[in-house]
């Protein structure tokens, strides 16, 4: 209960505070959410995605004359 009564006197006792509380969880959700989001597709998609492919085994053209 001490806790809760801590924090809630910390962020959520003032208006100003609250909405700084929510934009900046927003922000770092987003961000989590985001990375996530990336490192699931990227698992998903090893192997076939372009950046997985690796390009140095192609043979080069011939000169044109």
């Amino acid at each position: 209960m001490a806790l809760a009564r801590s924090v809630y006197n910390l962020l959520f006792r003032r208006t100003s505070t609250f909405a700084i509380t929510i934009m900046v969880g927003a922000v770092v959700f987003e961000r989590v959410f985001d990375q996530a989001g990336e490192a699931v597709f990227d698992n998903i998609n090893r192997g076939v995605s372009y950046f997985s492919i690796e390009f140095g085994g192609f043979p080069h053209d011939p000169p044109v004359d």
